[in-house]
């Protein structure tokens, strides 16, 4: 049996991918859900026995990572999508298609999908709406409906929605759009993007005029410069909007001959034209290095060719095996058959090598090792279709012509003039935090190590706490050939990496990618504007498709990250990595729930509803955990038989969060964001939105009353259970999920790298 790397790594499995039905056989083992996901996808094969045998060692030793929707979903006969990305229908200009459109977007996140939206095709705030003598409202007005709407769907039934919103630059509204994020409470379920065009970038560059139009009526003349400063200053100031360089996505696309890209999912590896659909998954390349720290040490080809082959197979397969929201994606999907087969550990591999991640070697590493994944699995598509068909819309002559087949082999040229290819697009390099911990806390995509190793400290029921060291892989396995030797100098991690060797990084992946590339380039908060900027024009010099940066700022806070000292080398501390901690210091969250004592404090508070006839009572008791009192449990009562099962409901959810510890105010927030819309009620003259944010409401004001909270919308006192002492300005957010402050920017997505919980936006 699998022996798991780290006790993080099987916590995670046990929480995201383990099966575990209410009735019947379970997953027991990672090696039980390796053969469910094996049998799923190798059911739609003629010989299912034999490939589900391949199947399986691919996924043996977390060689190829499945991504999590196909990790969780596969073979579990839940009504669930096995896709990660899609990008929705084109909005239409006009309000019964907008609802159409909500509509389709709410059932794709239901079943776990993310999404992207281009809103570039909704008329500019104050055009005329013909027929009903008004004014239009604007895109932005629009995306607030959209996402209350996210706040409200738990995406298969364990993580919010995530949606990305893209404009073009040439849009009316491009300005409130760069502006929108400037407010910290609007927004927050989109990731927003600027579709950046060829034209605007040359303008920019000769400093010239640039006209914003929408339906052939030009509304205003703006400077380029100006408008590209401005979309620099909001992304400085609070991490939004990112750049999707658009045109140059179209050109490289594989299938520009039968379609056009406006938007992407919502990290943005994934552009997709109108109900596209992909899958994705991953090379685990540090698995694949032989040798590790030797004079020889190598990636294995051979092995990577045959693990790419098998693994294009298994995804193409989930293709048939998959259910879909929405039968326009399924049509979409089957007439493509787009797969997005990335890596993960490519920090990892390079240090194993003896590479430095940035360096010119290392990037040159990189584009080899793409190189190679890319011709693999072109060959492989290429095999499928002689054997299954090529995806429905192929044109041997335009495809030929299209992106990334103009840089390839002769001889993969020749296999896909010959035989066809099975896929359109086969390769894009999304986020990985999850999966990457679940394989041993493997570096995360294409990203660099963010931290060589930290200290979990644990909370048991008795209140003792229990360590537990947290290693990067290719740090762990240092460890175990030399033992406290100190790292070599070319042991880098994002903290000590300079932002350009980030794009150079990028850049380098990019040219071998088909789809695109999920990436965060993390700048530090002392980044001069100018300096800033460059990253964004070396981008698009060095031929990405987009960018995104995360600078620490005021309206979005400030991630976890790693503090080193001079006096420090890099592999003499490795319990004081994460977040500066220094004496005292804990990260701190709970194994299991605490046991109820016999006797807790609390109060009881009665709300009356209007147009109620009866009163709700909330009662909430609270435990003293070293000297503070935080929240335990909570009854909601009531007389009125219609309100029995969601109070109940109620009542034994926020009950088992609560026990859980950490920071459980995001409890207040999400009940506070719940709208009724039938409409809500005033109450002590404010405007309360339903029921549920009601009680939200009743809760926080006893949390601030207790001391736990520091005031009504001001979030975590002090938590006992959850606490990081001594992080200064390095202090992160804290996770919704565990409650330590350990979130931080990697590919776009906020992740905990306490308990692995991610969110994109």
């Amino acid at each position: 049996m699998t022996r798991f790397a780290a006790p993080i790594a099987e916590q995670i499995w046990n929480m995201k991918y383990r099966f575990t039905p209410a009735e019947g056989q379970g997953d027991g083992s990672v090696e039980d859900s390796w053969r469910r996901i094996a049998r799923a996808l190798a059911s739609v094969e003629t010989d299912s026995a034999t490939w589900e045998d391949r199947f399986y060692e691919a996924l043996e030793d977390f060689k190829f990572l499945p991504a999590g929707r196909i990790t969780a979903g596969a073979g579990t006969g839940r009504k669930v999508t096995l896709f990660n990305c899609f990008v929705m229908g084109t909005v239409p200009d006009d309000m019964g298609g907008i609802f159409d459109g909500l509509r389709e977007a709410a059932l794709t996140m239901q079943q776990g999908g993310g999404i992207g939206y281009d809103f570039s095709t909704i008329r500019p705030r104050g055009a005329d709406v013909k027929g009903v003598g008004a004014d239009a409202s604007g895109p932005l007005s629009f995306m607030d409906v959209w996402d209350a709407m996210c706040r409200t769907i738990m995406s298969a039934g364990s993580r919010r929605g995530a949606m990305m919103a893209t404009m073009r630059c040439d849009h009316p509204d491009i300005e409130a759009f760069i502006a929108a994020k400037a407010d910290a409470a609007r927004l927050r379920m989109f990731n927003l993007s600027v579709l950046v065009t060829d034209p605007f970038m040359e303008a920019v560059k000769a400093d010239g005029p640039w006209e914003l139009v929408f339906d052939g009526k030009v509304y205003r003349t703006v400077e380029a410069r100006d408008l590209w400063n401005r979309i620099m200053q909001a992304t400085y100031d609070y991490a939004e909007p990112g750049v999707i360089f658009i045109d140059r996505i179209n050109t490289a696309n594989n299938l520009n001959y039968c379609e056009t890209i406006a938007a992407t999912n919502p990290c943005g590896e994934q552009p997709l034209p109108p109900y596209g659909a992909c899958l994705l998954g991953s090379i685990n390349l540090a698995r694949l290095v032989v040798d590790a720290f030797e004079d020889g040490a190598r990636l294995d080809e051979d092995a990577l060719s045959e693990l790419v082959a098998t693994a294009v197979r298994m995804m193409d397969n989930v293709v048939d095996a998959s259910q879909f929201p929405l039968e326009e994606q399924a049509a979409e999907a089957r007439a493509k058959r787009r797969i997005g087969l990335g890596v993960t550990g490519l920090a990892d591999a390079l240090l194993m090598v003896g590479l430095r991640y940035g360096s010119d070697a290392a990037a040159e590493q990189t584009g080899a090792w793409l190189r190679s994944i890319a011709r693999a699995a072109y060959l492989a598509s290429s095999e499928l279709a002689r054997e299954k068909g090529a995806f429905p819309l192929f044109d041997a002559d335009a495809y030929l012509a299209s992106g990334t087949m103009q840089g390839m082999d002769e001889d993969v040229r020749a296999a896909v003039a010959k035989h066809g290819i099975r896929n359109a697009l086969l390769t894009s390099i999304a986020p990985t935090g999850t999966i990457s911990l679940y394989a041993g806390n493997v570096s995360s995509g294409i990203e660099p190590v963010f931290a060589y190793a930290y200290t979990r400290k644990v909370l048991q029921k008795d209140g003792s706490r229990t360590e537990e060291e947290v290693v990067d892989y290719a740090v762990a396995l240092w460890r175990e050939k030399y033992g406290d030797k100190p790292l070599p100098e070319y042991f880098v991690n994002a903290q000590t990496l300079p932002a350009l060797d980030h794009v150079k990084m990028q850049a380098a992946a990019q040219k071998w990618v088909d789809s695109s590339i999920s990436k965060t380039i993390n700048c530090p908060e002392d980044i001069s504007f100018e300096a800033f900027k460059e990253v964004y024009m070396q981008a698009w010099d060095m031929g990405c498709k987009g960018c995104t940066t995360y600078r620490p700022n005021d309206v979005t806070g400030s991630v976890l990250s790693v503090s080193e000292t001079a006096d420090v080398a890099p592999g003499e501390a490795p319990d004081q990595v994460l977040g500066a901690i220094n004496d005292g210091a804990e990260v701190v969250y709970m194994s299991e729930p605490l046991d109820r004592p016999e006797a807790l404090e609390g109060q009881t508070y009665k709300l009356k509803w209007p147009d109620s006839n009866h009163a709700i009572y909330i009662t909430i008791n609270d435990v003293v955990l070293g000297g503070h009192r935080r929240p335990f449990e909570v009854f909601i009562n009531s007389k009125n038989m219609e309100h029995f099962a969601w109070t109940v409901a109620l009542t034994r959810m926020i009950s088992a969060v609560f026990r859980r510890g950490g920071d459980v105010s995001f409890v207040v927030e999400e009940l506070k964001a719940v709208f009724d819309p039938r409409g809500g009620a005033w109450m002590q003259g404010k405007y309360v939105p339903s029921i549920l944010a009601a009680i939200g409401g009743i809760l926080e004001q006893h949390m601030v009353r207790t001391g736990f909270l520091a005031g009504e919308g001001m979030g975590l006192k002090s938590d006992p259970t959850a606490e990081v002492v001594n992080l200064g300005n390095n202090r992160g957010a804290a996770c919704p999920a565990c409650g330590d402050y350990a979130m931080r920017m990697v590919e776009g997505c906020k992740t905990c790298s306490s308990c692995g919980h991610s969110k994109c936006g």
